[in-house]
């Protein structure tokens, strides 16, 4: 299952930083995520799971703690470190996708490619290889608002996986979805985990979470494992 750790955060604690995150602060939390394994943040909404997600992927800063990822010291990082650091090595998936409406599936993919400064030439077999994992090919000259909800969360985890990243953190990225849609996309997270790629992913949902490889429950922004025979 592991084959090195991608993430590790230790002693973490943080307030959160904008009004659209979850509410609760987070209290020395730690954990780790090896490749080719998918973890999950188990909790209800305004537990804390969105700012411990946001600084274990470098959005944020902790007002205390570490966070490492691939090695590499977060805090350690100038600005301008931090903004190649997120277009590298870690892929976002959120609650909405935040598509450019008016723009092709395709060419939503290829955008952050282009932001990170990839070459041309290879902007679009790297951008069909995205949406072939995540069976979108058919739809890549669909304009974004001519998809369907799930399918616009597909391509937003077509954009994440695009380039590549060690590090996958989707934030409750099923929330909006009904259950068979929300499925597949877990599916298609445990996909990228088997890919050689480290998945976080936060849920309320007790049976998306059971199909990650550990879980962890977080309550009143305190982190630590699930009960003995699950929550109450």
């Amino acid at each position: 299952m592991t084959s090195s750790l991608v993430l590790v955060a230790k002693g973490l604690t943080c307030s959160p930083r904008s009004a659209d995150r979850d509410g609760a602060a987070v209290h020395r939390a730690s954990l780790h995520v090896g490749r080719q394994e998918m973890v999950a943040v188990l909790g209800r909404s305004g537990s804390g799971k969105s700012t411990l997600l946001a600084v274990c992927g470098g959005l944020d800063r902790p007002d205390q703690g570490q966070v490492r990822v691939n090695g590499l010291d977060l805090a350690a990082f100038n600005e301008s470190e931090r903004r190649t650091f997120l277009q590298r090595e870690v892929g976002w998936v959120f609650q909405t996708p935040m598509l450019v409406p008016l723009l092709t599936a395709a060419e939503n993919v290829a955008m952050v490619m282009r932001i990170a400064g990839e070459r041309p030439e290879n902007l679009q077999r790297m951008t069909m290889m995205a949406l072939e994992a995540v069976g979108l090919e058919a739809r890549a000259g669909r304009r974004a608002d001519e998809l369907s909800r799930g399918e616009r969360q597909r391509v937003a985890l077509a954009r994440a996986l695009v380039k590549a990243p060690s590090l996958v953190i989707a934030d409750e990225p099923t929330a909006q979805l009904d259950a068979g849609t929300a499925a597949e996309i877990v599916s298609l997270l445990r996909d990228a985990a088997r890919s050689d790629v480290a998945v976080l992913f936060s849920t309320h949902d007790e049976a998306e979470a059971a199909q990650a490889d550990r879980v962890l429950v977080m309550e009143d922004g305190v982190l630590g494992e699930p009960p003995p025979g699950g929550r109450s």
